[in-house]
């Protein structure tokens, strides 16, 4: 059932694989075994031989052959790894040999050794980080909800003072660091000053430029605070966004979960078929070959579907929310209300959608590879136009996607299909060119301001707490691992917050368009909105009385 490596630890460094006899057991050793007499004791009791098949369990210890064929002793103790049946060491160095081998770049098979220790050392650290992360995450949501009229320039000090006070206490530390390590002249010092070096550096030239685009945007917020204050009364009605992304991760982990189940079963398919050296290969044969191809399509088109069907979720229920004039009237669970619309009627709009990022995601994807294999073999012009067409793919499916947000709005709204949809949404965001790029500037810049004070936060208490390990623990992995997950679980959390203002923002468009205030075209939208309405009327007929040729490219809304 388990393959058995003789010695698991003896890595190919350069070819990365092991370089071990392997064997079919029964039974890993669960625990050390020290002599071929333990070896023969451990196969006559689990019927588990882990001497080479030419052996019977009663010569290992009267055969001279043993000693070559038998696994060097002591056996490490081990355990079989789920799914895939080998037999892993225990041993956490032979874990950092064999990470060595996949990791050929670093060049010092040491350092490795201690940045997994590193990581050993603070994993009680890691896991308390990491759920702080999580715990500011869900305070900013609360103070997103209901104080999110001040949010932008709460945010904007906020992280002006953490990136300048975060940027000063990296400084402070290796200044005082590079004195003291004059002192204590280890190797684990000297990597650790480096890494503050890196990262007091780094943190001073993102200062610099966040306070240069702040200054640029501060004029630009009006429409984007609005919509910031309505979005957070949305939430006061519809609390159950907030569990949007952990409904969308977990349906995503159960999805991954199959595909990588059926792609270690087509692995395991084929015709038994005798190689050069005597030992059976099983091949696949005929269209089986190429199931994997239509397996990575599945891939990333359900992947893509699931993703599609939480942004249709979310704006089924904005919509709502937006369009109901009583919110006293609203149903009692919006969201459950747009997912019961989604599968009855909205599905082929959610699945054609994904399909079309898919036929953009593949050929990016499939140039990537070449360019992966030819790496160091292809000239510089097709180099360059190999990254030409790559990024050209990537530019072109972040608009389709932003684009198919908008249009499963549009959906949302007129209940029509997924190409009519996409065309009026693509002409509401023409005619409003310019608010789009307000918006998805000083708005998304906002949540990002967001995610980096989480990050920022979270990061300066782990330099805090790791501080007082700086001794015996390099914490650059630590810190690198921290610091991603607060991101994401930021990302988690806010993107639906920046979900939900793009949905508003489209249905505001469409507001605005057809409807002026008048009797039998009253507004749908909420009452800030409407102050953002009459001060931009006011701003411009102040323009316009002004003449000069800014006043003839005004035009009302």
């Amino acid at each position: 059932r388990y393959v058995f490596f003789l010695d698991p630890c003896n890595i190919d460094l350069v070819h990365q694989r092991i370089k071990s006899l392997a064997l079919c057991v029964s039974a890993c050793p669960r625990k050390e075994l020290k002599t071929l007499a333990d070896i023969q004791k451990f196969a006559e009791t689990n019927g588990s031989t882990l001497c080479s098949y030419e052996l019977q369990p009663s010569e290992y210890t009267t055969d001279p052959r043993a000693g070559k064929l038998c696994p060097k002793y002591p056996v490490p103790e081990s355990a079989p790894i789920p799914f895939f049946h080998r037999c892993a060491p225990v041993n956490i160095s032979c874990y950092a040999k064999f990470a060595e081998a996949l990791i050929t770049f670093v060049s010092d098979s040491s350092v490795l050794h201690r940045l997994i220790s590193g990581v050993m050392t603070s994993k009680e650290i890691i896991m308390g980080l990491c759920l702080l992360s999580l715990v500011l995450s869900m305070i900013l949501m609360v103070i997103i909800r209901y104080i999110s009229r001040v949010l932008v320039w709460i945010l904007t000090i906020l992280v002006v003072l953490g990136s300048l006070g975060g940027t000063g206490v990296l400084w402070w530390l290796y200044a005082k660091q590079r004195v003291s390590a004059s002192a204590v002249e280890t190797q684990i010092a000297k990597d650790n000053l480096q890494a503050l070096l890196i990262y007091a550096i780094s943190a001073t030239v993102f200062t610099v430029i966040v306070l240069l685009i702040m200054l640029i945007m501060r004029k630009r917020v009006a429409l984007t605070i609005a919509l910031f204050h309505v979005a957070g009364k949305v939430f006061i009605h519809l609390p159950l966004l907030v569990f949007q992304p952990f409904w969308t991760f977990f349906v995503l982990i159960l999805f991954w979960t199959y595909w990588i189940t059926v792609l270690l079963f087509l692995g395991t398919t084929g015709s038994p078929v005798p190689n050069e050296e005597g030992f059976v290969e099983f091949r696949m044969v005929g269209p089986l070959k190429y199931m994997w191809w239509y397996h990575v399509v599945g891939l990333i088109w359900i992947s893509e579907f699931i993703l599609a069907c939480q942004q249709m979720t979310v704006a089924g229920a904005v919509v709502t929310y937006y369009f109901t004039r009583e919110k006293r009237n609203l149903p009692f669970t919006p969201i459950l209300a747009s997912v019961n619309r989604l599968v009855c009627y909205h599905l082929g709009t959610v699945a054609k959608g994904s399909f079309i990022i898919t036929l953009v995601k593949i050929p990016r994807m499939i140039l990537m590879y070449i360019h992966t294999q030819l790496k160091g073999k292809e000239n510089a012009c097709a180099r360059c136009m190999l990254k030409a067409c790559i990024c050209c793919l990537w530019c072109l499916e972040k608009c389709l996607t932003y684009l198919n947000q908008n249009a499963y709005t549009a959906t949302a709204i007129n209940s029509t299909n997924f190409c009519t949809s996409a065309k009026d949404a693509f002409v509401i965001l023409v005619e409003n060119a310019l608010r789009v790029a307000a918006i998805n500037t000083v708005g998304d810049f906002m949540l990002f301001l967001g995610k980096v004070l989480i990050v920022c936060s979270t990061g300066l208490a782990g330099i805090m707490l790791l501080n007082y390990q700086q001794d015996y623990t390099i914490w650059v992995l630590p810190l690198i691992i921290v610091c991603l997950f607060a991101f994401l679980v930021a990302h988690c959390f806010l993107s639906i917050y920046e979900m939900v203002v793009d949905v508003l923002f489209l249905c505001f468009a469409i507001d605005t368009k057809y409807n002026d205030g008048s009797p039998g075209r009253e507004f749908y939208m909420d009452k800030v909105l409407m102050e953002f309405v009459e001060n931009s009327r006011k701003s411009m007929k102040e323009a316009g009385r002004g003449g000069g040729a800014e006043s003839r490219e005004l035009k009302s809304m």
